[in-house]
């Protein structure tokens, strides 16, 4: 008799482990459609990064693109453009950033930002401001938000005005000498 008593105590544990497996299973099953409903969509995903080819821009010039729905400015500057941004002091910076920081090595020429005040989100003027650098062919650089005058150095940095941070430097990196991807 103990042998059945003992046959029906393992049975019932075996029915125990199953019947909470089953429910783990189940319940697993239930909240993941759940979870995963949670994931970017694909249309979001496919503008997580963008390749743009930097060839057409000659050297003073600016384009702005879109990329997730945001204006990015993509600008070829000169040299007295990165030599400005390259000389101020940090400590005259309300966010300090040094240009290098801002750009990639061996493509300090490229300076790449979101095109989005840090204040209200307006768009700047390109080539107006306190901080433009004066070259021959005009103006050059700087940038000037006319919505509330924030002014914005050759390398996209808060410089006088009420935005508190510099233009935004989003994720990107060189393909080539001329394709730049970004996100």
């Amino acid at each position: 008799m103990a042998t059945a008593a003992k046959s029906d105590a393992t049975r019932r544990d075996f029915l125990y482990i199953a019947t909470g497996a089953v429910g783990a299973v189940a319940a697993a099953s239930a909240v993941w459609p759940l979870i995963d409903q949670m994931n970017p969509d694909a249309s979001t995903l496919a503008l997580a990064s963008i390749e743009f080819d930097l060839s057409p821009i000659e050297v003073g010039q600016m384009v702005t693109i879109k990329w997730r729905g945001l204006p990015v400015f993509v600008r070829n500057r000169t040299e007295a453009e990165v030599e400005s941004a390259k000389t101020v002091p940090l400590d005259e910076l309300r966010d300090p950033e040094t240009d290098e920081a801002r750009t990639k090595s061996g493509h300090e020429n490229w300076l790449i930002m979101l095109a989005s005040c840090t204040h209200l989100g307006c768009i700047p003027t390109a080539n107006a401001g306190d901080y433009t650098v004066v070259s021959s062919n005009g103006n050059q650089g700087g940038w000037f938000c006319p919505c509330h005058g924030s002014h914005y150095d050759t390398a996209g940095r808060i410089r006088k005005g009420p935005a508190p941070k510099n233009l935004v430097v989003p994720p990107y990196a060189f393909l080539s000498d001329t394709t730049v991807q970004i996100g």
